[in-house]
């Protein structure tokens, strides 16, 4: 079994981190650009269709990422039974987790049903746009259970400290959307050019496709089955374990990711142009977003696999050892961004007002992806000791409370205009709105990642 050694030291901690974090990174990645090919495919179609892309993918997103959230408490549970050396609850609680995404998913096409309810914060949206985002939200709904089912694979794989495989299948996801999306978006062989629609429902096929590719691994290879894996009968005490951790995780998750949920459906008052700009924004912030994620992921599986092994100096010296990887990533990822950022935007769009706008928006990217990555990694590291209420409660007050709700009030609400000169000075050129909303959201990450910290080393000092 792969689990931490109590002589290794921070070197060796991180050396452990970057060969689990990788596979999780591509995987993440490969995730993340479904959203990225549907915006870029659509968007060189026309500018509404970006902006229809830009609300519904905001929609979608803050659902399946809180859902997710929730299914992702499996990875500490299951990472502290194999630290533990309890096998058969790993797959016993795999199971119980199958069951919860399923009852998951019927509580996300719900939401997902009625878009209206969200463009009440958008103001007056065309109602072709109206139009356009019900019908590609009503094609991913078929997509979520799967997709749900899927992240239950994935916390399986990541937790016993193989991420290989998902990776590998979400890399044939990703073929398989490209191809599709150019069959149904632009209408190949004869079919209807369904524009974002057919984005939509080439995430669906792609979504059952790589669950019968996950489900098929498990069943035939050998290694998986010392756990056991079986679906059996819900049971309620086991569904409480995974609520009780899973409910503030998936809060926390929904948090950070209303931000940008949010700062589209309000920007979306500044014209199609600033919603496509918002969308460049956001599909390159969760992008970036991918690398901290998956070191916090390994971080916090190996952690909890060291606490399960009653080895609480090593799951601190591996909590440390992520946190230093992760800022040697951001540091080089920041770089990146400030000396690319004209090509990064050539790739999402050919209209040039969009793009002017992207552009002044992308300056503050760097700092952003910074205050991003500090505050992910330490919020996945409290969750490797199944501590996740504080940490939601901090991130409603920073994210929230100071990011989203602060940018709200200098950017749309009683005090617009009041960051003028400050957001001229940081991003010359942007919207008045969507550069406040991003500068207040930068500090919020900063706020969140400083708290956060703070609480891990009052757990771990």
């Amino acid at each position: 079994m792969n689990r931490p050694h109590d002589s290794a030291g921070i070197g060796a901690a991180m050396r452990r981190i970057v060969k689990q974090a990788w596979p999780v990174l591509i995987s993440q990645w490969a995730s993340m650009a479904y959203a990225v090919l549907d915006t870029a495919m659509t968007g060189h179609a026309s500018s509404d269709a970006l902006a229809i892309m830009g609300l519904s993918i905001s929609v979608y997103v803050t659902v399946f990422v809180g859902l997710m959230g929730v299914l992702h408490a499996l990875i500490p549970i299951l990472a502290q039974h194999y630290g533990a050396g309890r096998l058969h609850e790993v797959g016993r609680a795999w199971g119980q987790g199958v069951w919860l995404a399923l009852a998951l998913s019927v509580l996300g096409i719900a939401l997902m049903l009625f878009p209206n309810i969200w463009l009440a914060f958008s103001g007056d949206v065309e109602p072709a746009v109206r139009q356009g985002m019900a019908s590609y939200l009503q094609a991913l709904c078929l997509a979520l259970p799967a997709a749900l089912v899927f992240r239950t694979i994935y916390a399986l794989g990541t937790s016993v400290s193989r991420p290989q495989v998902v990776m590998i299948i979400n890399l044939i996801g990703l073929v398989c959307k490209a191809f599709f999306n150019w069959l149904l978006i632009y209408g190949k062989f004869g079919l209807p050019a369904l524009g974002a629609t057919g984005a939509g429902l080439s995430s669906a096929l792609v979504a059952w496709i790589t669950l019968a590719l996950g489900f098929g691994y498990l069943r035939r290879n050998s290694w998986y089955l010392q756990f056991n894996l079986t679906l059996g009968r819900p049971r309620w005490r086991d569904q409480q374990e995974l609520l009780r951790l899973g409910l503030p995780m998936g809060g926390s998750y929904l948090v950070e990711v209303c931000a940008f949920t949010f700062m589209a459906l309000l920007v979306a008052r500044e014209g199609v142009y600033a919603v496509g700009a918002q969308q460049i924004m956001s599909n390159l912030a969760a992008l970036c977003f991918m690398m901290p994620m998956s070191i916090g992921v390994a971080t916090a599986s190996l952690a909890a696999q060291a606490i399960g092994a009653g080895r609480h100096d090593a799951a601190r010296r591996i909590s440390y050892a992520g946190l230093s990887a992760a800022i040697i990533g951001a540091i080089l990822t920041a770089l990146l961004l400030t000396t690319q950022r004209e090509t990064i935007v050539a790739l999402y769009t050919d209209d040039a007002e969009v793009a002017v706008m992207a552009l002044a928006l992308l300056q503050i990217i760097p700092v952003f992806h910074l205050c991003d990555t500090l505050q992910c990694v330490n919020s996945y590291i409290l969750r490797a000791y199944k501590i996740a209420v504080v940490p939601l409660l901090l991130q409603i007050v920073a994210l929230s409370g100071f990011g989203l709700l602060g940018g709200w009030w200098l950017g749309f609400g009683p005090a617009q205009g009041a960051l003028t000169p400050l957001t001229d000075l940081l991003m010359a050129g942007a919207p008045m709105g969507a550069s406040a909303m991003w500068l207040m959201a930068t500090l919020g990450l900063l706020l969140s990642a400083t708290l956060l910290h703070v609480w891990f080393r009052r757990v771990a000092p």
